[in-house]
């Protein structure tokens, strides 16, 4: 006849009649006096996994691919609900905006250069490259100050952004 480990009542079948345990279940632990009962550590908790990303980063990833990776800032759940991370997607989208107009306003400025057979042709190749590193050079910028945490205002596009991260 085997006994309950739980309660020492006898035990027909798989479960104590008496007080429920199984029947092949582990006993309390007997406590003798002056020892002390054995310790059992603690599991570490279960910390669900992060895949979330750090606000600096997510706001100089709106930089990335101009207006698109604004956008997709301004819809993802997470990002969205941050008020710095949607300032820099606004600033990304208007300065990329800006950017475009301002290529095609040059671009359609110096048509008339193309007609002047070699001096048109270099000052309109300086001022659409001289564009072109500008734009580069604020856009490494951006990111970069970004990733390290500093907020940069730009002048025309940063109040518009601002304006529209706090609504």
């Amino acid at each position: 006849m085997a006994f309950c480990a739980n309660c020492g009542a006898a035990v027909d079948g798989r479960f104590c009649q008496k007080c429920g345990a199984p029947a092949g279940a582990p006993g309390p632990v007997p406590v003798t006096p002056g020892v002390d009962p054995p310790i059992h550590p603690m599991p570490p908790p279960q910390i669900a996994p992060s895949i979330g990303m750090s606000e600096n980063l997510a706001g100089a990833l709106c930089y990335v691919f101009g207006f698109i990776t604004g956008i997709l800032f301004l819809v993802l759940a997470p990002y969205n609900q941050s008020r710095n991370v949607r300032f820099h997607a606004f600033q990304s989208i208007f300065l990329n905006i800006g950017l475009l107009v301002l290529w095609i306003v040059v671009t359609v400025v110096l048509i008339p250069f193309h007609y002047i057979p070699f001096l048109g042709f270099v000052i309109s190749f300086v001022l659409q490259f001289v564009l072109w590193i500008g734009s580069l050079i604020v856009w490494i910028y951006m990111m970069f100050k970004t990733y390290n945490g500093e907020k940069i205002v730009l002048p025309v596009v940063g109040p518009l952004a601002e304006k529209q991260a706090s609504v």
